[in-house]
């Protein structure tokens, strides 16, 4: 699926132009679903955490069965020569993947043995500073450890994912905001959520129901350095009904305001403000 333009994929040893073929059809991953990915930016010339993107791919794939055969250090050197051939100042989507090739004699359990390995770079703009989402209620939830791999970033999530948002467009919203299985607000669709009262910041407590994302854990981390204060607790639909402001933190956008939640209408906050900015001061200082 190409989402963007200008795709470059590092496959077998070496970089190749344009959205290549990477799987067969009797890979296990085509018909069994063991696929994991992760995802990094290239935007001002800033790779921001692409380290620890490409570390948590390797524990995503050992969530999976899968066997990690690429070191960090080495998926970050293969992802600057790969980044070296686009224009400066281009924003890049940095997208290493993993998948199951044989399966054992049972063919439901990926081979240890055998995991494909790829690092695609496509060119998608940045979302711009005057984006924004708005969500709404969803019949479907998250799953939890205990039914689902929730603790990696694999492909085989995401069609829960896409009903939910099938679901929001339908009713005219762009995202949807999602509980987990006992009632209690998770994340959206498709990032991680939090919201701004009284100039205090709330985000859902991560409790395996979602994947904490590197990106939230840097704005917690900024909010934070900038003495703003940081809940991560327990919140629920009532909570973002009463909040003053609401944005969302994904790899994709960093961070996006969310100007209606239902009936409810957010104004973009001057802590929604201050975050942004606080990101690419952060970013510029330490790539």
């Amino acid at each position: 699926m190409a989402t963007g333009s200008n795709i470059r994929t590092y496959f077998n040893g070496s970089w190749h132009d344009g959205n290549l073929p990477i799987m067969r059809a009797a890979d296990h991953a085509a018909w069994l679903g063991s696929s994991v990915f992760d995802g990094a930016r290239l935007f001002d010339g800033l790779t921001p955490d692409l380290d620890l993107h490409c570390a948590r791919i390797n524990r995503s794939a050992e969530a999976l069965m899968l066997t990690p055969t690429v070191t960090v250090s080495d998926m970050v050197e293969i992802a600057h020569e790969g980044l070296a051939s686009y224009d400066t100042g281009a924003a890049v989507y940095i997208r290493p993947m993993y998948w199951g090739i044989d399966g054992d004699v049972t063919a439901i359990v990926p081979s240890p043995n055998a995991t494909g390995f790829a690092l695609c770079l496509e060119q998608i703009p940045m979302a711009p500073a005057s984006a924004s989402a708005t969500l709404t209620r969803t019949r479907f939830c998250r799953p939890v450890l205990d039914s689902a791999v929730v603790n990696a970033k694999a492909g085989c999530l995401y069609p829960n994912n896409a009903r939910m948002l099938r679901e929001a467009q339908s009713k005219g919203f762009s995202n949807a905001l999602v509980l987990d299985p006992l009632g209690n607000v998770a994340e959206t669709a498709t990032a991680n959520i939090f919201m701004v009262r009284d100039g205090e910041v709330f985000t859902p407590i991560a409790n395996g129901t979602f994947l904490s994302g590197i990106t939230r854990a840097r704005h917690i981390t900024n909010l934070r350095a900038n003495g703003i204060t940081v809940h991560e607790t327990v919140l629920g639909y009532a909570d973002f009904e009463t909040a003053d402001e609401v944005f969302t933190s994904g790899n994709m956008s960093k961070v996006t305001p969310v100007t209606a939640f239902d009936d409810c209408q957010y104004q973009i906050g001057p802590v929604t403000k201050q975050l942004r900015e606080m990101y690419w001061d952060w970013a510029r200082s330490h790539d």
